[in-house]
Parts: C-alpha cells; sequence; structure tokens
C-alpha cells in the first residue's frame, strides 16, 4: 500500500500543475480576446474623419452691411483632407475688398485710421483667389500651418467702375489651437494668431500705389476664429 501511495502522490501533483497551467492559459488567452474585443469595440466607436470643412468668423460681421465703406465683404472657405495624424492639406478659397492698405500694423494706429478715414483708398482693391495650404499637428490640438494665395486684383473706384488688374501672391502663417466637440467630435474651433505677407504684388495704379508704399508689405498678429465641420 505504501507503494502504492508513493506513486500516486507524484501523479497528483503532475495532474495539479498540469492542470494549473491550463488555467493560467485559459486566462490569458481569455483576457486577451476580451481585450482585442474592447480595442474594436473602440475603435469602432470612433469616427474616422477623414476630410475637414471649415470658415473664418470674421466672415459672419459682414453679413447685413454690403453698402458700408468698411465691409470687406469677405468669403473664405477650406476644404482639407487629413494624410495622417499630424498632416493635414488642404484647398483655400477667398476673396475680399481693401478700403485701405493692409500693410497698417495695430501699432501703427490701425483702428484709428479707419475712424479718421484718412488712409481709405480713392476706391476699393479686390482680391480672389484659389490656393493651397498645408497644417501640422504639434502638440494635443496645438498646429501651425501656412497657407499659399495666389490673387487676381481689381481696382475700382467709388463708383464701382474698373480701373486697372493686378497678381499678388498672398502667404500667411498660422498657430492655433483645434478643439473638436460633439457627439463625434465632428464640429471643431480653431482659435488662432496668424502673420501674412505678399512680396510679390504686381500692377498697382499710382493713387493706390502711393497709399500702400507708406506702410509695409506684411501685417503681424491678426487674431481669428475658424468653425468647421469634419466628414
Amino acid at each position: 500500500m505504501n507503494s502504492i501511495k508513493n506513486i500516486t502522490q507524484p501523479l497528483k501533483l503532475v495532474h495539479m500543475k498540469q492542470l494549473s497551467t491550463i488555467l493560467i492559459l485559459f486566462t490569458l488567452i481569455t483576457n486577451a480576446a476580451f481585450a482585442q474585443s474592447q480595442q474594436k469595440q473602440l475603435k469602432d466607436h470612433i469616427p474616422n474623419h477623414k476630410y475637414r470643412v471649415s470658415f473664418p468668423a470674421i466672415i459672419l460681421g459682414n453679413i447685413g452691411d454690403g453698402g458700408k465703406r468698411t465691409n470687406t465683404k469677405h468669403i473664405e472657405l477650406h476644404v482639407k483632407r487629413e494624410l495622417d495624424a499630424k498632416n493635414i492639406i488642404g484647398i483655400k478659397f477667398a476673396t475680399w475688398r481693401l478700403f485701405q492698405p493692409m500693410g497698417i500694423q495695430w501699432w501703427d494706429g490701425l483702428l484709428d485710421k479707419i475712424d479718421s478715414e484718412s488712409e481709405f483708398y480713392p476706391g476699393y482693391l479686390k482680391e480672389t483667389g484659389i490656393g493651397v495650404s498645408y497644417q501640422r499637428m504639434l502638440w494635443k490640438g496645438l498646429f501651425a500651418s501656412i497657407e499659399v494665395l495666389p490673387q487676381y486684383k481689381t481696382y475700382v473706384d467709388l463708383d464701382n467702375k474698373e480701373i486697372a488688374n493686378g497678381f499678388k501672391l498672398y502667404t500667411s502663417y498660422h498657430i492655433g489651437y483645434h478643439l473638436a466637440f460633439g457627439k463625434k467630435k465632428q464640429f471643431f474651433i480653431e482659435p488662432q494668431f496668424h502673420c501674412q505677407n505678399w512680396m510679390i504684388d504686381t500692377n498697382t495704379p499710382d493713387e493706390f500705389k502711393q497709399l500702400d508704399n507708406k506702410w509695409k508689405s506684411h501685417f503681424l498678429f491678426e487674431p481669428n476664429l475658424y468653425i468647421g465641420i469634419k466628414f
């Protein structure tokens, strides 16, 4: 009997070790399968928005007062595509009219000159173009972007009679923050600051050029807010 006990006890220990090993492996496999299932469910619930459309909120201020001298009649639309989580490219359409030189800086008394009308053009400069943009996500919602916009210029007098045409290459450099909201994070706003310059600017009539030459060919630190939707 003692010999039988001596044989069966090691066998029982072997079976217990095998059973423990099987239970551990089963637990690990089950947990792994559950984790994969959870990840798939989470992934399925995250919308895969590759495209987005946005516009600057500033254009809303031009609605309803088209006859006002300082109305820029600004229309601007961006259509963008996400290449990956960091890189976004887009197309920009914009049109506006200027009633005074764009190169008057904040510290030059920009707002005072609008009130006094001392730097107003003898008419308007209308600019329209289609360009491209590149946006790089830096950290969380923080981003930097550059936009290049070739523009066709039309100069008109106060009676809206065409005086001349020209070309301008308008570029802008942006730093801002992307804030998405809504159930599917489909809507977003992008508060930002940007600087712009126009080194190529052709065929400006003398009466307009005299005013432009008094100021810079760039503008610094313009605040803006873009509103958009992803799809």
